[in-house]
């Protein structure tokens, strides 16, 4: 979960509506950066990577105050790195390959920690290269592909953990897929979103997620606030971006 804490109580986004808008996100691009069947594994990609969470169980969901838990402060899950990848692979060899160097982006710096988590990381490697193999694709298109992914799962991110600065200042997103680093900014509060340099197909275009709404600061326990969470009220996020 992303946790926001709000005026209200807590704000909830679910990991997998944020991946669903990063690829919307995806979805502005210019299609054509990719081979039709490519472009739509990088979407299926964008739009699952955070499946296969973990079901929760005894405080997974709390910090130790009883308060809803932020992804980031959850250990690594190889049950979840594993799940994740074994579903795209029911859906081919390019799908794998992204999700694949999406884990390896994540969890790469764990390398040392245990053995099972180095094992899964040279797994990943050599799946990597098999698979860039099998589908004679170079390694420098399936980086350029993938930085396409984290850019917009970056900015997905932001969004969701509300990370935009005030005073019109700009956040670096990161490289795009041509290895140009894009900001996001905005020139007021009520202003729409901008990208620079620009990197969408129209000048203008609207994007959401749905954030589940908690006036309950603290829990007992997980069915606590998982009860708590399914009776919630839902709202919509919205976000207009347009080029300036």
């Amino acid at each position: 979960m992303i946790v926001n804490y709000v005026p209200t109580g807590w704000q909830i986004i679910y990991q997998q509506a944020h991946a669903l808008l990063a690829a919307q996100l995806l979805h502005q691009w210019p299609a054509d950066l990719l081979p039709p069947d490519q472009w739509v594994g990088l979407l299926a990609a964008a739009a699952q990577h955070d499946d296969e969470q973990p079901h929760w169980s005894g405080h997974y969901g709390l910090t130790p105050a009883g308060a809803p838990a932020n992804f980031t402060m959850q250990p690594f899950s190889l049950e979840q790195a594993t799940g994740v990848l074994r579903a795209a692979r029911f859906q081919g060899r390019w799908r794998s390959l992204l999700t694949s160097l999406h884990l390896s982006t994540l969890y790469e710096e764990l390398r040392g920690q245990k053995k099972e988590i180095d094992a899964f990381l040279d797994e990943q490697r050599q799946n990597q290269q098999t698979w860039r193999r099998e589908l004679k694709i170079k390694k420098a298109e399936t980086d350029r592909a993938y930085a396409l992914l984290h850019w917009c799962d970056r900015l997905s991110l932001i969004l969701c953990r509300h990370e935009i600065p005030e005073m019109g200042r700009a956040l670096e997103i990161y490289q795009g897929p041509n290895g140009q680093t894009h900001a996001v900014h905005r020139a007021t509060v009520e202003a729409p979103l901008t990208v620079s340099p620009w990197p969408f197909r129209d000048k203008q275009f609207e994007v959401s997620v749905e954030a589940t709404m908690l006036g309950q600061l603290q829990f007992k326990n997980d069915a606590e606030l998982s009860a708590a969470l399914a009776s919630a009220s839902v709202t919509t996020l919205r976000w207009l971006f347009k080029n300036e």
